[in-house]
């Protein structure tokens, strides 16, 4: 007997500087109501979903940055957003900049919730990688800052949640192979992925064109590899003055694009995903128990740079990790 689970991609449009979280929620639940009207069980949202993308400005006072952080989850405004979940039965996956207290520290994380049908929080992930940099760079005709506003997250755990099993990563993770294969590893039959991509590279510009066929081809790649359906959720639109792209899909275990969204404003989509295809991949091509060969990727995790420059520079030693 198949397991099917009805996904729903809850694409948000455009979050302005001006526009509240009490205003985001509403929005947020008006897809989660026209998701369940459709059929979903789940809706996925994207990266950082209720505020507008913060680290494209440099802010010095630590109180300007953290207005843009959550302390807690749920909190006031956006507890109807759960509250909407527990009538309707229907879970989400939620980005947001998490403010947590650790060890009588404020740590700063840019973060991801998985919400089941209870409206209850059975998972979190904190974005591994990091992109853009630390420093204010004023050639940039806009900042990404996130390696100024976050600490990286340390882990790809695994949930069983949905009929099954489950994980999370954040934007830029999408990118990197060792997300989905840490999560592989670990049986994952559905990786949820929101992020904010803005269609300028500026430190590639060459890349601004290819910015949608990058966004697809790493989740493709993932997807496939590790036999698991990915869906992957934008921010998109003019924000700010700042064009990101949208590229919203769910892609089967397969490489398959199963569904995509077509615009770049708040748009909801139903997939209907069986759980079970991944096996048609995890016990064949990609049995890991039969075919991988873990003695031979020791340098995965003993070296972190490389030894050969890309502009074909002479061999120096690479960094450790």
């Amino acid at each position: 007997m198949s397991r099917y689970l009805n996904i729903a991609m809850g694409q948000l449009g455009p979050v302005q500087r001006s526009d509240s979280r009490r205003q985001v929620v509403a929005r947020l639940c008006d897809m989660m109501r026209e998701a369940h009207a459709l059929g979903a069980q789940l809706i996925v949202y994207p990266e950082l979903a209720l505020t507008t993308f913060f680290p494209r400005w440099f802010l010095a006072d630590d109180a300007d940055i953290d207005s843009f952080f959550e302390r807690e989850m749920p909190g006031p405004e956006t507890r109807p957003l759960f509250e909407l979940a527990h009538a309707l039965g229907v879970g989400f996956y939620l980005g947001y900049a998490e403010l947590a207290q650790e060890q009588g520290r404020w740590m700063r994380y840019n973060t991801a919730i998985l919400v089941d049908q209870h409206a209850k929080i059975v998972g979190r992930y904190r974005k591994v990688h990091l992109p853009g940099h630390a420093e204010h760079e004023p050639w940039r005709r806009f900042q990404h800052l996130e390696k100024r506003y976050f600490t990286p997250g340390s882990r790809f755990d695994v949930y069983q949640a949905f009929g099954g099993i489950v994980g999370m990563a954040l934007c830029n993770d999408r990118r990197w192979a060792e997300t989905y294969r840490v999560m592989g590893l670990q049986g994952v039959e559905l990786v949820m992925i929101g992020y904010n991509t803005p269609v300028h590279n500026a430190p590639a510009p060459q890349h601004d064109d290819l910015s949608l066929f990058h966004n697809q081809l790493s989740m493709q790649a993932g997807a496939y590899q590790n036999g698991t359906w990915v869906v992957g959720v934008a921010k998109a639109g003019l924000e700010e003055g700042v064009d990101s792209i949208g590229g919203s899909c769910i892609i089967a275990p397969s490489g398959e694009v199963r569904a995509c969204c077509i615009t770049k404003d708040d748009e909801v989509v139903v997939a209907r995903c069986d759980l079970d295809f991944c096996a048609i991949y995890k016990q064949t091509t990609f049995n890991f128990d039969r075919h991988r060969r873990p003695e031979a990727y020791d340098m995965i995790v003993r070296r972190k740079g490389v030894a050969l420059a890309a502009d074909g520079s002479p061999w120096h030693e690479p960094e450790e990790a």
